[in-house]
């Protein structure tokens, strides 16, 4: 091994051996421990048609630091990893597979062969996410890795469905559902994409039967018109009590329905009139179930129109509103036409616009089961980081529907019901049937559809822990801690965990939620393909490291909220790991003999003489201690993260080791020990609480440190499996550190003195410092810190003004003055050429602006906005000159 880090930081030659390093030693894998406390995530399972993305990235690494800090801490932490088997999309992809290189259809092979193809898909593309996830540094327990469909997910599925069916939670019926004509077939209330757009409202005449009175009704769906079977009006509303029980016809078609009352109807909205079309829209659903009315459909499967469209039959749903609005309007019944904003509902996966279908579906029975994870929520068994998406969790909840569950499609799990097809009985159990329950005949048929990849992804926190089984993992690892998730799947996924896991296992499946928002691009958009704004977390590893893209992250996100995915962000975040790097390079360099060999370093003890800059570089790391836990116990992941960041580059790189090179370099044998003891104490517990957030860095640099004794635990000597820093009171030492950062202060004011005139920092300088009482003495106490990192020869400490020098520069820190006389600060002829061409350039500028403000064109043509803007520039280059001037007469008289 070299016995130092290499001279520049690379995150290539050591972030992918670290991690096979981790992996091959087992150090991912998490332990039935009885001496210890568990702490459990688990991974939301990527889709195995994935790539990874940002979105990944972000919520991987959350999860990655709450189980390293976890895991340091002492528990046994295990965080599961998996893959969903995303029934709609892997059965795309196949289907695509099959058609492109083989020119078939899945009907043409059929399902036991169809199914084959899907199994081999997912062997050979399956892992790939997987794969790309370990580029992150995930430390997931990988020998526990799941997937959706595997035998144990499978049997929890199949346990699952088949007590809710007999507990009388799941049911088949005909019911609307959303279609989605694209996908061919059904989906959930929560896998629609919900988007108000702009549309028409077209206001049609039904004729009164027999003469009687019209009534207009307005419509955003005039193809629909078809599936008629009633108008409805409010009871409340006096325009129309006259016709109630009347009918009217049906335009063009002819048909007779009849008017209704029902409180559904808004009379504020359009006429107040509403058609009612049960098989084509759930409000008029409801309608049509209180007054008992036929349910007639009028669209097919692939939103074509059917037979009830007449001479419309075979046409797009859409090119049939055209050519039907048409004809109505051609034949006098089209009243006005009005824009408006129009709630629209879209598939999630192919955003085609989804259809209100009737069909015989399978459905969860949603109020009982909602009733105890509305409660789980209230009484805090699950609490949500930020608590303000427990009203959007709560509002999904208490407004839910009966759940759809079944699919048309044939990957994913087969529902386990199984008909006669002698005597027509229906059996739902877990293994399958050879002979009818009731008839006793052979002609047994299983239900043709899959559940909704949700149903059985609504069971990981359990089902991924062996469970309907009492294994050992499901004992100690069960309820987990937290969920990591995006606010996008609260009712998703979220909901459907929680009620299921309440209902089965009668425990919430974890203690806390949190939720993170989205990584948007530098102007806030959503990253997508359309944009082609998306960044790709393999590309962004591959040029600045994972570490860099991880710290980045973290310290950009906070609880709910978006963020946005900035370049300078993760050039900033590399720069930080860039100067870590060198900072520990400098400090291994003078722990080690010419011939590797560590010199004395001992920990830190009473015996050790400390001076006051170790026990500030010591007090302020221990705050950091108490501080970044805090954080990660509120789930303050990005606080923890800056914290970090400003001990490890504002105080331990830019002042204590500056504050000590000294002593490393002076021949007091006894002091180097005692610097070398707080920059290896300090740095190792700077390690610890940055490795979670950067791990692959703090392993490297770790590795080059001197170590103790390797514990059970720990034998191979990795920083990830090393405890946590505690904080010790006793450690606190606020006398030193207030004199140190009063020191501090000076330093940086004498520094900003310099900068102002352009003093080069080698420059010598001299200092007078003004004070009262006590404050002379505190500043007194840092002068050979002043004078070694602000670069001065002599300072006088005084209280009288007038040991003041006529001609300074000064700064002002709380009852303490600073003045540099500027003899020591000024080359008076390279001030005098530089302040005249600082002159002249001023000069020209207010020249230019004044001519500008003075032009009549200008002044009468311009808006408003930018003469303002012209006349502050004008104020401030004024004022610039003015004190370039008073300077440059100051700076003549000197010559």
């Amino acid at each position: 091994m070299e016995k130092n880090l290499a001279k520049t930081y690379n995150p290539k030659d050591f972030e992918d051996r670290i991690y096979a390093d981790w992996e091959s030693k087992g150090a991912f894998k998490a332990k039935v421990d009885p001496d210890k406390k568990p702490f459990t995530i688990m991974m939301p399972p990527p889709n195995i048609t994935g790539q990874l993305h940002m979105g990944h990235a972000l919520d991987q690494t959350l999860q990655d630091v709450l189980i390293r800090w976890k895991r340091m801490q002492g528990f046994s932490a295990l965080w599961l990893p998996g893959s969903d088997h995303a029934s709609i999309a892997t059965e795309v992809k196949v289907v695509d597979k099959i058609r492109e290189e083989e020119g078939l259809t899945k009907e043409d092979l059929g399902r036991e062969e169809f199914l084959k193809r899907a199994w081999q898909w997912k062997e050979l593309y399956g892992g790939k996410i997987t794969d790309q996830v370990r580029k992150l540094g995930n430390s997931c327990d990988w020998d526990r890795e799941r997937f959706t469909m595997d035998e144990g997910c499978n049997k929890a599925v199949i346990e699952t469905f088949v007590q809710l069916y007999n507990k009388g939670l799941i049911y088949r019926g005909n019911r609307l559902i959303n279609w989605c004509p694209v996908c061919g077939t059904s989906i959930s209330d929560a896998e629609v994409d919900h988007e108000d757009k702009n549309g028409l409202y077209w206001y049609f005449r039904y004729p009164g039967v027999d003469g009687g009175e019209d009534i207009v009704v307005a419509t955003s769906r005039p193809e629909t018109m078809f599936g008629d079977v009633a108008i409805a009006v409010n009871p409340k509303d006096e325009r129309y009590k006259h016709m109630v029980g009347k009918k009217v016809i049906l335009p063009i078609v002819g048909l007779e329905i009849p008017i209704i009352e029902d409180s559904y109807p808004d009379p504020e909205k359009g006429t107040g009139a509403v058609k009612i079309t049960p098989a084509h829209d759930p409000n008029d659903f409801e309608v049509g179930e209180r007054h008992h009315l036929e349910r007639p459909c009028c669209i097919n499967n692939d939103a074509t129109m059917n037979s009830l469209a007449g001479k419309y039959e075979g046409m797009d749903r859409f090119e049939c509103r055209k050519a039907w609005v048409a004809e109505l309007e051609a034949e006098g019944y089209l009243v006005k036409t009005e824009e408006k904003v129009i709630p629209s509902g879209e598939c999630y996966r192919c955003h085609t616009i989804i259809e209100s279908m009737l069909s015989d579906q399978w459905f969860v029975s949603m109020e009982e089961l909602a009733k105890p994870a509305i409660e789980a929520v209230k009484n805090k068994t699950v609490e949500h980081v930020p608590e303000r998406f427990e009203k959007i969790y709560l509002h999904w909840l208490e407004n839910i529907r009966d759940w759809c569950i079944s699919r048309q499609l044939w990957w994913g799990h087969r529902i386990p019901a199984y008909y006669c097809d002698e005597c027509g009985e229906l059996m739902v159990q877990t293994i399958a049937p050879v002979t009818c329950i009731k008839c006793g005949s052979t002609k047994i048929r299983q239900d043709e559809d899959v559940l909704d990849t949700w149903f059985s992804s609504g069971l990981w926190p359990f089902s991924t822990l062996g469970w309907p089984e009492e294994t050992e993992d499901y004992k100690y690892f069960y309820p987990t801690d937290v969920l990591v998730t995006g606010y996008d799947i609260i009712f998703f996924w979220v909901v459907r965990m929680v009620f299921a896991a309440i209902e089965m296992t009668g425990k919430a499946p974890f203690k806390h939620v949190y939720v993170h928002g989205l990584v948007r691009d530098g102007e806030g958009r959503k990253m997508s393909k359309s944009l082609g704004n998306g960044i790709d977390p393999l590309e962004v590893i591959d040029q600045y490291g994972a570490d860099a893209l991880r710290f980045m992250l973290m310290t950009g996100i906070s609880p709910g909220n978006d963020m946005r995915f900035k370049i300078e962000k993760l050039e900033a975040s590399r720069n930080f790991a860039n100067k870590l790097w060198n900072a520990s390079r400098f400090v291994i360099m003078n722990l080690q003999e010419e011939n590797g060999d560590f010199k004395e370093t001992p920990d830190i003890t009473e015996n050790i003489k400390l001076r006051d800059e170790d026990k500030w570089m010591l007090s302020r790391v221990n705050e950091a201690v108490r501080d970044v836990t805090n954080n990660l116990d509120k789930f303050e992941l990005s606080l923890a993260g800056q914290k970090i960041y400003e001990v490890i580059w504002n105080e331990y790189c830019d002042w204590y080791i500056e504050l000590v090179k000294g002593r490393l370099y002076g021949d007091d044998e006894a002091d180097k020990v005692v610097v070398r003891a707080v920059l290896v104490k300090v740095l190792k517990d700077m390690l610890k609480m940055l490795h979670p957030f950067t791990p692959f860095i703090t392993e490297e640099i770790f590795s080059y440190l001197p170590k103790g004794e390797k514990g059970a635990d720990n034998p191979y000597g990795f920083l990830m499996k090393e405890s946590w820093p505690i904080y010790h009171s006793e450690s606190e030492y606020p006398e030193e550190v207030k004199k140190l950062e009063l020191a501090m202060e000076v330093i940086k004011s004498i520094r900003n003195i310099r900068a102002e005139v352009e003093a080069a920092p080698s420059k010598k300088l001299r200092a007078v410092i003004l004070a009262q009482g006590w404050e002379l003495e505190e500043i007194k106490a840092g002068e050979r810190y002043i004078k070694s990192l602000a670069n001065i020869t002599e300072i006088l400490f005084t209280r009288d003004k007038g040991q003041v020098p006529e001609e300074v520069m000064s700064s002002v820190i709380g009852g303490i003055e600073v003045f540099v006389p500027l003899d020591d600060l000024l080359d008076y002829q390279a001030e005098f050429e530089r302040l005249t061409k600082e002159k002249n350039k001023l000069e020209i500028e207010v020249s230019r602006l004044k001519d500008k403000l003075n032009n009549k064109g200008f002044v009468s043509k311009a808006p408003e906005k930018v003469i303002n803007e012209e006349k502050e520039k004008q104020y401030k280059y004024e004022d610039m000159l003015i004190k370039v001037c008073s300077r440059l007469d100051i700076v003549s008289k000197k010559l």
